[in-house]
Protein backbone atom coordinates (compact mmCIF):
# COMPACT_ATOMS: atom_id res chain seq x y z
CA UNK A 1 0.00 0.00 0.00
CA UNK A 2 1.41 3.35 -1.25
CA UNK A 3 -1.22 5.61 0.82
CA UNK A 4 -4.24 4.96 2.92
CA UNK A 5 -6.35 2.72 0.92
CA UNK A 6 -8.83 0.36 1.73
CA UNK A 7 -11.37 -2.08 0.41
CA UNK A 8 -14.74 -0.82 2.17
CA UNK A 9 -17.42 -3.38 2.51
CA UNK A 10 -20.14 -1.11 4.44
CA UNK A 11 -22.14 -4.22 6.22
CA UNK A 12 -23.76 -2.35 8.39
CA UNK A 13 -24.63 0.51 6.19
CA UNK A 14 -25.52 -1.60 3.87
CA UNK A 15 -27.98 -3.84 6.18
CA UNK A 16 -29.57 -1.39 8.55
CA UNK A 17 -31.32 2.32 7.83
CA UNK A 18 -29.70 4.77 8.47
CA UNK A 19 -31.08 8.48 9.70
CA UNK A 20 -32.85 10.49 6.82
CA UNK A 21 -31.66 13.80 8.74
CA UNK A 22 -27.91 14.72 7.66
CA UNK A 23 -28.03 17.21 10.51
CA UNK A 24 -25.12 17.32 13.13
CA UNK A 25 -27.59 18.44 15.36
CA UNK A 26 -28.20 16.57 19.03
CA UNK A 27 -31.47 14.75 19.10
CA UNK A 28 -33.77 11.69 19.51
CA UNK A 29 -33.22 9.08 16.17
CA UNK A 30 -36.25 7.00 15.80
CA UNK A 31 -36.18 3.62 13.21
CA UNK A 32 -33.05 4.14 12.30
CA UNK A 33 -29.60 2.40 12.98
CA UNK A 34 -27.67 4.75 11.91
CA UNK A 35 -26.61 8.90 11.21
CA UNK A 36 -24.20 9.87 8.72
CA UNK A 37 -21.85 12.18 10.69
CA UNK A 38 -18.01 13.94 9.65
CA UNK A 39 -15.72 14.27 12.21
CA UNK A 40 -14.79 17.70 12.71
CA UNK A 41 -11.59 18.35 11.58
CA UNK A 42 -8.70 19.15 14.87
CA UNK A 43 -5.73 21.82 14.58
CA UNK A 44 -2.45 20.14 14.39
CA UNK A 45 -2.77 16.05 14.35
CA UNK A 46 -0.01 14.62 15.79
CA UNK A 47 0.48 10.76 15.63
CA UNK A 48 2.24 9.96 19.15
CA UNK A 49 1.68 6.21 19.42
CA UNK A 50 0.40 2.96 17.25
CA UNK A 51 -0.02 -0.23 17.33
CA UNK A 52 2.22 -2.48 13.77
CA UNK A 53 0.31 -5.47 14.92
CA UNK A 54 -3.09 -3.51 14.04
CA UNK A 55 -1.76 -1.36 11.40
CA UNK A 56 -0.31 -5.05 9.56
CA UNK A 57 -3.72 -6.64 9.84
CA UNK A 58 -5.28 -3.74 8.29
CA UNK A 59 -2.80 -4.14 5.22
CA UNK A 60 -1.17 -0.41 6.56
CA UNK A 61 2.85 -0.03 5.99
CA UNK A 62 5.16 1.52 8.77
CA UNK A 63 6.13 4.22 5.89
CA UNK A 64 2.24 5.04 5.60
CA UNK A 65 1.94 5.06 9.39
CA UNK A 66 4.62 7.37 9.24
CA UNK A 67 3.17 9.77 6.49
CA UNK A 68 1.05 13.19 7.34
CA UNK A 69 -1.80 11.35 6.00
CA UNK A 70 -1.87 8.76 8.69
CA UNK A 71 -2.22 11.68 11.28
CA UNK A 72 -4.92 13.63 9.15
CA UNK A 73 -7.05 10.59 8.69
CA UNK A 74 -6.72 9.22 12.33
CA UNK A 75 -7.72 12.26 13.97
CA UNK A 76 -10.79 13.11 11.79
CA UNK A 77 -8.75 15.47 9.69
CA UNK A 78 -9.54 13.76 6.13
CA UNK A 79 -11.67 11.09 4.88
CA UNK A 80 -10.43 8.20 2.83
CA UNK A 81 -12.12 7.55 -0.47
CA UNK A 82 -15.10 5.31 -0.32
CA UNK A 83 -15.43 5.27 3.24
CA UNK A 84 -18.91 6.78 4.75
CA UNK A 85 -18.13 8.41 8.40
CA UNK A 86 -21.64 6.98 10.95
CA UNK A 87 -22.44 7.37 14.41
CA UNK A 88 -24.78 4.31 15.86
CA UNK A 89 -27.80 4.25 17.55
CA UNK A 90 -28.27 2.58 20.77
CA UNK A 91 -30.09 2.88 24.09
CA UNK A 92 -29.25 1.20 27.78
CA UNK A 93 -29.52 0.53 31.49
CA UNK A 94 -26.92 2.68 33.07
CA UNK A 95 -26.35 1.70 36.57
CA UNK A 96 -29.50 -0.23 36.90
CA UNK A 97 -31.21 2.46 35.37
CA UNK A 98 -32.77 3.08 31.67
CA UNK A 99 -31.72 6.03 29.61
CA UNK A 100 -33.17 6.11 26.80
CA UNK A 101 -31.41 6.77 23.80
CA UNK A 102 -27.48 7.17 24.54
CA UNK A 103 -25.51 6.30 20.99
CA UNK A 104 -22.04 6.97 19.67
CA UNK A 105 -21.79 10.30 21.44
CA UNK A 106 -18.19 11.16 20.80
CA UNK A 107 -17.17 7.82 18.62
CA UNK A 108 -17.46 8.22 14.73
CA UNK A 109 -16.66 4.89 12.60
CA UNK A 110 -14.91 6.42 9.99
CA UNK A 111 -15.56 3.19 7.71
CA UNK A 112 -15.72 -0.70 7.25
CA UNK A 113 -13.19 -2.12 5.73
CA UNK A 114 -12.07 -5.71 4.27
CA UNK A 115 -8.65 -6.78 5.78
CA UNK A 116 -5.60 -8.72 3.33
CA UNK A 117 -6.58 -11.75 5.66
CA UNK A 118 -9.96 -11.30 5.11
CA UNK A 119 -11.66 -10.43 8.04
CA UNK A 120 -14.26 -7.23 8.19
CA UNK A 121 -13.33 -4.43 11.06
CA UNK A 122 -15.04 -0.92 11.49
CA UNK A 123 -12.33 1.73 11.98
CA UNK A 124 -13.76 3.94 14.91
CA UNK A 125 -12.35 7.43 15.34
CA UNK A 126 -13.40 8.01 19.69
CA UNK A 127 -12.79 11.78 20.61
CA UNK A 128 -13.82 13.07 16.77
CA UNK A 129 -16.48 15.44 16.99
CA UNK A 130 -19.71 15.91 18.12
CA UNK A 131 -22.75 13.29 16.73
CA UNK A 132 -26.82 13.86 16.89
CA UNK A 133 -25.96 11.53 20.02
CA UNK A 134 -23.43 13.69 22.26
CA UNK A 135 -26.41 15.19 24.06
CA UNK A 136 -24.91 18.45 26.01
CA UNK A 137 -21.18 17.14 25.41
CA UNK A 138 -18.60 18.42 22.39
CA UNK A 139 -17.67 14.77 20.97
CA UNK A 140 -13.76 15.45 22.45
CA UNK A 141 -11.60 13.41 23.97
CA UNK A 142 -8.40 13.87 26.25
CA UNK A 143 -4.98 12.48 26.41
CA UNK A 144 -4.92 11.20 29.64
CA UNK A 145 -8.30 8.91 29.03
CA UNK A 146 -7.15 8.18 25.29
CA UNK A 147 -3.27 6.73 26.67
CA UNK A 148 -5.36 4.95 29.00
CA UNK A 149 -7.89 3.01 26.25
CA UNK A 150 -4.57 2.88 23.50
CA UNK A 151 -2.36 0.92 25.85
CA UNK A 152 -5.28 -1.71 27.60
CA UNK A 153 -6.99 -2.10 24.53
CA UNK A 154 -3.29 -3.81 23.06
CA UNK A 155 -2.91 -4.94 26.67
CA UNK A 156 -5.61 -7.14 26.96
CA UNK A 157 -5.49 -8.55 23.37
CA UNK A 158 -1.84 -9.92 23.95
CA UNK A 159 -3.25 -11.23 27.70
CA UNK A 160 -5.90 -13.16 25.57
CA UNK A 161 -8.50 -11.65 26.71
CA UNK A 162 -11.09 -10.74 23.81
CA UNK A 163 -11.62 -7.11 22.99
CA UNK A 164 -11.57 -4.23 20.49
CA UNK A 165 -8.35 -3.19 19.08
CA UNK A 166 -6.63 0.43 19.24
CA UNK A 167 -4.65 1.41 15.86
CA UNK A 168 -3.27 4.89 17.03
CA UNK A 169 -3.02 7.40 19.21
CA UNK A 170 -3.08 11.07 18.15
CA UNK A 171 -2.78 14.48 19.47
CA UNK A 172 -4.89 16.73 18.06
CA UNK A 173 -3.27 20.32 18.93
CA UNK A 174 -6.47 21.86 20.76
CA UNK A 175 -7.46 21.58 24.35
CA UNK A 176 -10.31 20.23 26.25
CA UNK A 177 -11.92 21.44 28.87
CA UNK A 178 -12.74 18.81 31.40
CA UNK A 179 -14.22 18.52 35.07
CA UNK A 180 -11.91 15.43 35.85
CA UNK A 181 -13.59 14.71 39.25
CA UNK A 182 -16.83 16.27 38.47
CA UNK A 183 -16.27 19.07 41.80
CA UNK A 184 -16.79 21.91 39.83
CA UNK A 185 -13.15 22.54 38.90
CA UNK A 186 -12.99 22.10 35.41
CA UNK A 187 -9.66 23.07 33.31
CA UNK A 188 -8.16 22.57 30.07
CA UNK A 189 -6.74 19.44 28.80
CA UNK A 190 -4.78 18.15 25.83
CA UNK A 191 -7.25 16.78 23.49
CA UNK A 192 -6.73 13.16 21.28
CA UNK A 193 -8.23 10.66 19.45
CA UNK A 194 -7.96 6.82 19.47
CA UNK A 195 -8.89 4.66 16.27
CA UNK A 196 -10.63 1.55 17.69
CA UNK A 197 -10.84 -1.19 15.67
CA UNK A 198 -13.26 -4.47 16.04
CA UNK A 199 -15.38 -6.13 13.98
CA UNK A 200 -18.15 -4.92 14.99
CA UNK A 201 -18.92 -2.15 17.28
CA UNK A 202 -23.02 -3.33 18.25
CA UNK A 203 -23.60 -3.38 21.66
CA UNK A 204 -26.66 -5.21 24.05
CA UNK A 205 -28.07 -1.91 23.80
CA UNK A 206 -28.63 -1.67 20.35
CA UNK A 207 -31.27 -3.85 20.95
CA UNK A 208 -32.75 -2.84 23.81
CA UNK A 209 -33.21 1.09 22.27
CA UNK A 210 -36.12 -0.70 19.29
CA UNK A 211 -37.63 -2.85 21.43
CA UNK A 212 -38.20 0.17 24.03
CA UNK A 213 -40.07 2.26 21.53
CA UNK A 214 -41.45 -0.42 20.01
CA UNK A 215 -39.67 -0.74 16.24
CA UNK A 216 -39.59 -4.50 15.90
CA UNK A 217 -38.66 -4.31 12.04
CA UNK A 218 -35.86 -2.36 13.41
CA UNK A 219 -35.42 -5.20 16.11
CA UNK A 220 -35.73 -8.06 13.40
CA UNK A 221 -33.12 -6.29 11.21
CA UNK A 222 -31.13 -5.73 13.82
CA UNK A 223 -30.91 -9.24 14.80
CA UNK A 224 -30.42 -10.33 11.49
CA UNK A 225 -27.44 -8.52 10.43
CA UNK A 226 -25.91 -9.51 13.83
CA UNK A 227 -26.55 -13.13 13.18
CA UNK A 228 -25.81 -13.23 9.31
CA UNK A 229 -23.01 -11.29 9.31
CA UNK A 230 -21.31 -12.40 12.58
CA UNK A 231 -22.77 -15.72 13.70
CA UNK A 232 -23.14 -17.43 10.26
CA UNK A 233 -21.78 -21.37 11.58
CA UNK A 234 -25.68 -20.73 13.26
CA UNK A 235 -27.28 -20.60 9.74
CA UNK A 236 -27.53 -23.98 7.71
CA UNK A 237 -25.59 -23.30 4.37
CA UNK A 238 -24.68 -19.21 5.12
CA UNK A 239 -21.64 -18.63 3.83
CA UNK A 240 -18.96 -17.44 5.65
CA UNK A 241 -18.66 -13.82 5.18
CA UNK A 242 -22.83 -13.57 5.04
CA UNK A 243 -25.10 -12.10 1.89
CA UNK A 244 -23.94 -8.94 0.28
CA UNK A 245 -27.17 -7.48 -0.89
CA UNK A 246 -28.61 -6.04 2.70
CA UNK A 247 -31.45 -7.42 5.19
CA UNK A 248 -33.99 -7.22 2.38
CA UNK A 249 -31.79 -10.63 0.50
CA UNK A 250 -31.19 -12.10 4.19
CA UNK A 251 -33.63 -15.33 5.35
CA UNK A 252 -35.19 -14.44 8.27
CA UNK A 253 -33.68 -16.02 11.46
CA UNK A 254 -36.20 -18.53 13.21
CA UNK A 255 -36.75 -18.49 16.83
CA UNK A 256 -34.65 -21.60 17.18
CA UNK A 257 -31.89 -19.52 15.74
CA UNK A 258 -32.14 -16.33 17.55
CA UNK A 259 -32.43 -18.86 20.74
CA UNK A 260 -29.00 -20.58 19.82
CA UNK A 261 -27.95 -17.18 18.93
CA UNK A 262 -28.22 -15.82 22.18
CA UNK A 263 -26.82 -18.63 23.80
CA UNK A 264 -23.80 -18.32 22.20
CA UNK A 265 -24.15 -14.12 23.54
CA UNK A 266 -24.22 -15.66 26.82
CA UNK A 267 -21.72 -18.24 26.87
CA UNK A 268 -19.11 -15.22 25.08
CA UNK A 269 -19.91 -13.00 28.28
CA UNK A 270 -19.72 -15.77 30.85
CA UNK A 271 -16.22 -16.79 29.23
CA UNK A 272 -15.13 -12.44 29.00
CA UNK A 273 -16.05 -12.50 32.41
CA UNK A 274 -13.71 -14.99 33.65
CA UNK A 275 -10.85 -13.42 31.52
CA UNK A 276 -11.65 -10.43 33.62
CA UNK A 277 -11.60 -12.27 37.19
CA UNK A 278 -8.36 -14.60 36.41
CA UNK A 279 -6.31 -11.40 35.25
CA UNK A 280 -7.47 -8.94 38.00
CA UNK A 281 -9.68 -6.32 35.47
CA UNK A 282 -12.22 -4.30 36.32
CA UNK A 283 -14.19 -2.49 33.71
CA UNK A 284 -15.67 0.24 35.77
CA UNK A 285 -18.99 0.93 34.04
CA UNK A 286 -20.53 -2.11 32.66
CA UNK A 287 -23.68 -0.75 31.69
CA UNK A 288 -25.63 -2.60 29.23
CA UNK A 289 -24.39 0.07 26.41
CA UNK A 290 -20.55 -0.86 27.12
CA UNK A 291 -21.46 -4.90 26.65
CA UNK A 292 -20.16 -6.26 23.09
CA UNK A 293 -22.58 -8.39 21.12
CA UNK A 294 -19.83 -10.09 20.22
CA UNK A 295 -18.11 -11.01 23.60
CA UNK A 296 -15.24 -8.51 23.37
CA UNK A 297 -14.13 -5.86 26.16
CA UNK A 298 -15.47 -2.62 24.97
CA UNK A 299 -15.19 1.01 26.10
CA UNK A 300 -12.28 1.48 28.20
CA UNK A 301 -13.42 4.07 30.63
CA UNK A 302 -12.92 4.21 34.44
CA UNK A 303 -11.51 0.73 34.69
CA UNK A 304 -8.71 -0.42 36.62
CA UNK A 305 -6.15 -3.51 37.58
CA UNK A 306 -6.98 -5.18 41.07
CA UNK A 307 -3.59 -4.87 43.03
CA UNK A 308 -4.60 -5.35 46.05
CA UNK A 309 -7.12 -7.80 46.00
CA UNK A 310 -9.99 -6.72 47.35
CA UNK A 311 -13.44 -8.16 45.68
CA UNK A 312 -15.36 -4.99 46.78
CA UNK A 313 -12.98 -2.67 44.92
CA UNK A 314 -14.29 -0.46 42.05
CA UNK A 315 -12.41 2.21 39.90
CA UNK A 316 -15.07 4.06 38.99
CA UNK A 317 -15.59 7.10 41.15
CA UNK A 318 -19.37 7.14 39.62
CA UNK A 319 -19.81 3.93 41.37
CA UNK A 320 -18.38 4.23 45.04
CA UNK A 321 -21.78 4.42 46.75
CA UNK A 322 -22.98 1.75 45.05
CA UNK A 323 -20.49 -0.89 43.81
CA UNK A 324 -22.52 -2.25 41.19
CA UNK A 325 -19.50 -3.03 39.55
CA UNK A 326 -17.14 -3.49 41.83
CA UNK A 327 -14.62 -6.54 40.49
CA UNK A 328 -16.56 -9.01 42.62
CA UNK A 329 -19.77 -8.38 41.46
CA UNK A 330 -18.87 -8.67 37.34
CA UNK A 331 -19.82 -11.66 36.77
CA UNK A 332 -23.52 -11.10 38.37
CA UNK A 333 -23.54 -8.10 36.08
CA UNK A 334 -23.21 -10.16 32.99
CA UNK A 335 -26.23 -12.12 33.73
CA UNK A 336 -28.37 -8.80 34.63
CA UNK A 337 -27.26 -7.37 31.68
CA UNK A 338 -27.94 -10.59 29.87
CA UNK A 339 -31.48 -10.76 31.32
CA UNK A 340 -32.24 -6.81 29.86
CA UNK A 341 -30.99 -8.43 26.43
CA UNK A 342 -33.49 -11.20 26.72
CA UNK A 343 -36.24 -9.10 27.71
CA UNK A 344 -35.43 -6.84 24.32
CA UNK A 345 -35.32 -9.74 21.87
CA UNK A 346 -38.48 -11.44 23.69
CA UNK A 347 -40.73 -9.59 21.16
CA UNK A 348 -39.60 -11.38 18.17
CA UNK A 349 -40.22 -14.87 19.48
CA UNK A 350 -43.10 -16.89 20.14
CA UNK A 351 -41.93 -18.38 23.47
CA UNK A 352 -39.96 -16.37 25.82
CA UNK A 353 -38.85 -19.56 27.99
CA UNK A 354 -35.93 -20.76 26.31
CA UNK A 355 -34.76 -17.22 26.05
CA UNK A 356 -34.94 -17.54 29.86
CA UNK A 357 -33.82 -20.91 29.88
CA UNK A 358 -30.30 -19.24 28.61
CA UNK A 359 -30.62 -16.43 31.67
CA UNK A 360 -30.95 -18.92 34.17
CA UNK A 361 -27.95 -21.09 32.56
CA UNK A 362 -25.60 -18.24 32.67
CA UNK A 363 -24.27 -18.76 36.52
CA UNK A 364 -23.27 -22.67 35.86
CA UNK A 365 -21.77 -21.63 32.86
CA UNK A 366 -19.75 -18.98 34.47
CA UNK A 367 -19.25 -21.32 37.07
CA UNK A 368 -17.43 -24.05 35.45
CA UNK A 369 -15.16 -21.75 33.26
CA UNK A 370 -14.21 -20.15 36.63
CA UNK A 371 -13.74 -23.05 38.05
CA UNK A 372 -11.38 -24.34 35.39
CA UNK A 373 -9.47 -20.81 35.27
CA UNK A 374 -8.69 -20.85 38.83
CA UNK A 375 -7.55 -24.58 38.40
CA UNK A 376 -5.04 -23.27 36.14
CA UNK A 377 -4.07 -20.34 37.73
CA UNK A 378 -3.47 -22.86 40.83
CA UNK A 379 -1.27 -25.52 38.63
CA UNK A 380 -4.21 -27.98 39.45
CA UNK A 381 -5.07 -29.05 35.66
CA UNK A 382 -4.11 -32.89 35.99
CA UNK A 383 -7.34 -34.90 35.16
CA UNK A 384 -6.30 -37.19 37.98
CA UNK A 385 -6.70 -34.75 41.09
CA UNK A 386 -9.43 -34.94 43.42
CA UNK A 387 -11.98 -32.02 41.38
CA UNK A 388 -13.52 -31.42 45.23
CA UNK A 389 -10.72 -31.11 46.79
CA UNK A 390 -8.72 -28.75 44.23
CA UNK A 391 -12.25 -26.41 43.62
CA UNK A 392 -12.87 -26.20 47.67
CA UNK A 393 -9.07 -25.58 47.92
CA UNK A 394 -9.27 -23.02 45.28
CA UNK A 395 -12.65 -21.04 46.64
CA UNK A 396 -11.06 -21.37 50.07
CA UNK A 397 -8.09 -18.96 48.58
CA UNK A 398 -10.23 -16.37 47.08
CA UNK A 399 -11.68 -16.09 51.19
CA UNK A 400 -7.88 -15.81 52.37
CA UNK A 401 -6.53 -13.28 49.39
CA UNK A 402 -8.85 -10.17 51.01
CA UNK A 403 -7.68 -10.46 54.74
CA UNK A 404 -4.12 -8.66 54.51
CA UNK A 405 -3.29 -6.57 51.43
CA UNK A 406 -2.10 -8.83 48.89
CA UNK A 407 -1.13 -8.03 44.96
CA UNK A 408 -2.71 -10.73 43.01
CA UNK A 409 -0.70 -10.65 40.05
CA UNK A 410 2.46 -11.12 41.99
CA UNK A 411 0.89 -13.69 44.43
CA UNK A 412 -0.43 -16.32 41.43
CA UNK A 413 2.97 -15.93 39.47
CA UNK A 414 5.27 -16.21 42.67
CA UNK A 415 3.19 -19.61 43.38
CA UNK A 416 4.31 -21.06 39.89
CA UNK A 417 7.92 -20.25 40.66
CA UNK A 418 7.80 -22.39 43.89
CA UNK A 419 8.95 -25.87 43.59
CA UNK A 420 6.45 -27.20 45.68
CA UNK A 421 8.68 -30.85 45.91
CA UNK A 422 11.08 -28.77 47.47
CA UNK A 423 8.60 -27.24 50.43
CA UNK A 424 9.21 -28.38 54.23
CA UNK A 425 5.80 -28.11 55.27
CA UNK A 426 6.97 -29.18 58.78
CA UNK A 427 8.65 -25.53 59.55
CA UNK A 428 6.93 -22.62 61.30
CA UNK A 429 3.85 -21.16 59.72
CA UNK A 430 6.09 -18.25 59.18
CA UNK A 431 8.80 -20.00 57.93
CA UNK A 432 6.48 -21.93 55.64
CA UNK A 433 4.99 -18.29 53.87
CA UNK A 434 8.62 -16.34 53.43
CA UNK A 435 8.37 -17.33 49.67
CA UNK A 436 5.57 -15.51 49.17
CA UNK A 437 6.09 -12.18 51.23
CA UNK A 438 7.02 -10.74 47.99
CA UNK A 439 3.64 -10.64 47.26
CA UNK A 440 2.22 -8.52 50.84
CA UNK A 441 2.22 -5.08 50.85
CA UNK A 442 2.91 -5.00 54.91
CA UNK A 443 4.23 -8.28 55.56
CA UNK A 444 3.71 -7.79 59.60
CA UNK A 445 0.12 -8.06 58.89
CA UNK A 446 0.28 -11.66 57.95
CA UNK A 447 0.53 -12.81 61.47
CA UNK A 448 -2.02 -14.26 64.09
CA UNK A 449 -4.84 -16.40 62.61
CA UNK A 450 -4.53 -15.01 59.24
CA UNK A 451 -1.10 -16.63 59.46
CA UNK A 452 -2.29 -19.54 61.00
CA UNK A 453 -5.54 -19.84 57.98
CA UNK A 454 -2.84 -18.85 55.33
CA UNK A 455 -0.38 -21.42 56.01
CA UNK A 456 -2.69 -24.53 56.41
CA UNK A 457 -3.59 -23.28 52.80
CA UNK A 458 -0.45 -23.52 51.52
CA UNK A 459 0.82 -26.70 53.33
CA UNK A 460 -2.58 -28.61 51.69
CA UNK A 461 -1.81 -26.37 48.23
CA UNK A 462 1.97 -27.99 48.12
CA UNK A 463 0.46 -31.52 49.63
CA UNK A 464 -2.22 -31.24 46.72
CA UNK A 465 0.44 -29.56 43.98
CA UNK A 466 3.37 -32.37 45.05
CA UNK A 467 0.77 -35.39 43.58
CA UNK A 468 0.28 -33.56 40.08
CA UNK A 469 1.75 -35.56 37.62
CA UNK A 470 3.65 -32.61 36.14
CA UNK A 471 7.69 -31.78 36.63
CA UNK A 472 8.80 -28.52 38.28
CA UNK A 473 9.59 -27.08 35.19
CA UNK A 474 6.12 -28.71 33.50
CA UNK A 475 4.36 -26.96 36.81
CA UNK A 476 6.07 -23.49 36.48
CA UNK A 477 5.47 -22.84 32.69
CA UNK A 478 2.24 -24.08 32.76
CA UNK A 479 1.65 -21.72 35.24
CA UNK A 480 2.97 -18.97 34.01
CA UNK A 481 1.52 -19.50 30.78
CA UNK A 482 -1.72 -18.08 32.79
CA UNK A 483 -1.02 -15.73 35.38
CA UNK A 484 1.03 -12.78 34.09
CA UNK A 485 3.80 -11.00 35.41
CA UNK A 486 3.11 -7.73 33.87
CA UNK A 487 -0.06 -5.84 33.87
CA UNK A 488 -1.32 -2.24 33.04
CA UNK A 489 -0.96 -1.53 36.56
CA UNK A 490 -2.90 1.81 37.32
CA UNK A 491 0.01 3.97 38.37
CA UNK A 492 2.16 2.89 35.59
CA UNK A 493 -0.62 4.39 33.09
CA UNK A 494 -0.50 7.55 35.24
CA UNK A 495 2.91 7.50 34.63
CA UNK A 496 2.67 7.70 31.07
CA UNK A 497 0.13 10.66 31.47
CA UNK A 498 2.17 12.66 33.86
CA UNK A 499 5.21 12.46 30.83
CA UNK A 500 2.53 12.73 28.11
CA UNK A 501 1.32 16.08 29.46
CA UNK A 502 5.08 16.90 30.03
CA UNK A 503 5.28 16.29 25.93
CA UNK A 504 7.30 13.20 26.42
CA UNK A 505 5.68 10.03 24.82
CA UNK A 506 8.41 7.38 25.13
CA UNK A 507 6.77 5.73 27.83
CA UNK A 508 3.82 4.48 26.26
CA UNK A 509 5.95 2.97 23.57
CA UNK A 510 7.78 1.51 26.37
CA UNK A 511 4.54 -0.21 27.91
CA UNK A 512 3.49 -1.05 25.03
CA UNK A 513 6.19 -3.24 24.34
CA UNK A 514 6.18 -4.84 27.45
CA UNK A 515 2.35 -5.30 27.16
CA UNK A 516 3.24 -7.55 24.35
CA UNK A 517 4.32 -10.72 25.85
CA UNK A 518 2.88 -10.05 29.70
CA UNK A 519 3.40 -13.66 30.67
CA UNK A 520 7.09 -13.77 29.84
CA UNK A 521 10.06 -12.78 32.28
CA UNK A 522 11.46 -9.87 30.71
CA UNK A 523 15.00 -9.10 31.63
CA UNK A 524 15.71 -5.60 32.67
CA UNK A 525 11.81 -4.60 33.33
CA UNK A 526 11.94 -5.86 36.98
CA UNK A 527 10.35 -2.73 37.81
CA UNK A 528 7.35 -2.45 36.26
CA UNK A 529 6.45 -6.06 37.93
CA UNK A 530 6.90 -5.00 41.81
CA UNK A 531 3.73 -3.79 44.14
CA UNK A 532 2.13 -0.37 43.69
CA UNK A 533 4.39 2.43 45.49
CA UNK A 534 2.74 4.12 48.59
CA UNK A 535 2.35 7.55 46.55
CA UNK A 536 -0.20 5.57 44.17
CA UNK A 537 -2.34 4.64 46.82
CA UNK A 538 -4.87 7.14 47.18
CA UNK A 539 -3.62 9.64 44.04
CA UNK A 540 -6.04 10.35 41.53
CA UNK A 541 -5.61 8.21 38.53
CA UNK A 542 -4.03 4.93 40.26
CA UNK A 543 -6.68 4.11 42.68
CA UNK A 544 -10.14 6.20 41.63
CA UNK A 545 -10.91 7.34 37.89
CA UNK A 546 -14.26 9.04 37.12
CA UNK A 547 -16.15 8.75 33.51
CA UNK A 548 -14.92 12.32 32.94
CA UNK A 549 -12.52 11.62 29.79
Amino acid sequence: MTGLEFTTDHWYLDDLPGDPDERNVRRQVNDAAWSRVTPTPTADPTLIAHSPEVATELGISESVVRSEQFARVFSGNEVPADMTPFAMTYGGHQFGNWAGQLGDGRAIALGEVATPSGSHQVLQLKGAGPTPYSRGADGRAVLRSSIREFLCSEAMHHLGVPTTRALSLTLTGDEVVRDMLYDGHPAPEHGAVVCRVAPSFVRFGHFELPASRGEVDLLRQLVEHTVHRHFPHLLAGEAADGPTNGTAGMEPVTDEVITAWFREIMERTADLMVDWMRVGFVHGVMNTDNLSILGLTIDYGPYGWLEDFDPGWTPNTTDAGGKRYRYGNQPNIGQWNLSRLGGALSSLVDDVAPLQSVVDDYPACFSNAWDTALAAKLGLTDGALDVDARRELANELLEILPLVETDMTIFFRTLGDIDVTEIDTAVTDGELMQPLHGAYYTVTDLSGEVLARTADWFRRYVTISATANQSPDERRAAMHAVNPKYVLRNYLAQLAIDKADAGSYDMIDELLDLLRHPYDDQPGRAEYATLRPDWARERVGCSMLSCSS
